[in-house]
């Protein structure tokens, strides 16, 4: 299995989240390990490669 520190790190910046947010297509991993630039990893974005997880949202109901 190939290292993407790298690439989780650049995938981050681009939507302006933390390194936890962001996913990476398991199945997509050659494609990912290539992108070592931001324009590379704005690309895989636009693809779907990366994606942005959405935020989790705790519910109150049991605090109430």
């Amino acid at each position: 299995m190939v290292s993407l520190k790298l690439q989780k790190r650049l995938a981050a910046s681009v939507p302006k989240c933390g390194r936890g947010k962001v996913w990476l297509d398991p199945n997509e991993v050659n494609e990912i390990s290539m992108a070592d630039f931001h324009q590379n990893t704005r690309k895989l974005v636009k693809d779907g490669f990366i994606i942005r997880k959405p935020t989790k949202i705790h519910s109150r109901s049991r605090a109430r």
